[in-house]
């Protein structure tokens, strides 16, 4: 199958629609990756899914169940559960939902409530974008090294990229911290495909499509690898080494075989995952099991992250746009 199986802005936005352009150098290095590059036009919306569009139902229903935990947070635990989902709880959409909140209740103590909430935020924002400025810059030095990663020797952006070039992408990513891969580092890659997309730099904002698709692989394989130690330990109640020997020896060899093809379509590009799961399945995978593996995952990591982060947004969608892939093969 070609990619295109995902019609939603989030898939344009992880690459999982096709390209607009035919393959081209990009001589972008000092025009894009400039300390400059915002001087240009104004910044316009977001290109991720849910920060150009009137929110659905259920992510109204996100929103809702975070208001509620944020007005009944203390006042110390703010900052920390406003950093994690910053791009949300900072949106204009999220202060008019505050708003319609307040409006709608009948209880006077939850009006009061809701609108010292929104005093709260306001300052909080301000506090955490203020101690986070030094993370972005960071991030945005990380962001740079992956992306001049894919281009070749000569500085030149040559898309689509190579497979040279796609692991060099790789191993950049796979060689930052967990602390380094979180929501600044996809700011830093959202708010630079939008000035690509403003720009009309089609092939530039393409290697971006892959940086999250690189980070989305890379962080869903590591915190399965967690998962598989935390199970194990607690299983086990003894050291790591034997904890991994209990898990694998629950495993059965079908259950394995899936779990074992499902790292590696972690860590392949994309355009290779329809040939990776036909070389599974004409082995010893069966498909479902590998849905199976894939949607456990969704249930024990995904779900398990900060709602309506972008962390959640990306690495949700790319699973979904792999289950997709598995179920038309």
């Amino acid at each position: 199958m070609k990619l295109g199986l995902l019609i939603a802005p989030l898939s344009v936005c992880l690459g999982f629609a096709p390209p607009a352009y035919l393959p081209q150098k990009i001589s972008c290095t000092q025009r894009f990756l400039s300390d400059n590059f915002e001087d240009d036009a104004p910044r316009k919306q977001s290109r991720l899914e849910g920060m150009q569009r009137e929110p659905t139902d259920n992510e109204l229903a996100i929103m809702d169940d975070m208001i509620t935990k944020l007005a009944n947070a203390k006042p110390y635990e703010l900052p920390n559960a406003v950093s994690r989902a910053i791009r949300v709880v900072s949106s204009p959409r999220f202060f008019l939902r505050i708003a319609e909140k307040a409006d709608e209740a009948t209880d006077a103590m939850e009006k009061e409530k809701l609108g010292a909430l929104a005093e709260n935020l306001v300052n909080t924002i301000q506090a955490v974008v203020s101690m986070t400025e030094d993370s972005l810059d960071e991030r945005a030095k990380e962001v740079e090294k992956v992306v001049k990663a894919a281009s070749e020797p000569d500085g030149e952006f040559l898309v689509p990229l190579s497979k040279e070039r796609l692991e060099a992408m790789r191993k950049e990513v796979e060689g930052l911290e967990e602390e380094s891969l979180n929501e600044a580092f996809l700011s830093t890659i959202d708010a630079w495909m939008n000035k690509a997309h403003q720009d009309g730099m089609d092939g530039m904002v393409s290697i971006m499509q892959t940086a999250l698709q690189i980070y989305a692989g890379t962080v869903i394989s590591r915190a399965r690898v967690q998962l598989q130690a935390n199970v194990g330990a607690a299983v086990s109640g003894e050291d790591q080494a034997a904890a991994n020997a209990v898990v694998a020896a629950s495993k059965d060899g079908e259950s394995s075989a899936a779990s074992d093809l499902f790292e590696k379509l972690l860590r392949v590009d994309t355009n290779e995952w329809e040939i990776e799961i036909r070389k599974g399945i004409e082995s010893d995978v069966k498909k479902e099991a590998l849905v199976s593996e894939v949607q456990k995952t969704m249930e024990s990591v995904i779900l398990g992250l900060e709602n309506g982060s972008m962390a959640q947004r990306v690495q949700a969608e790319f699973l979904r746009e792999l289950v997709t892939r598995i179920e038309a093969v």
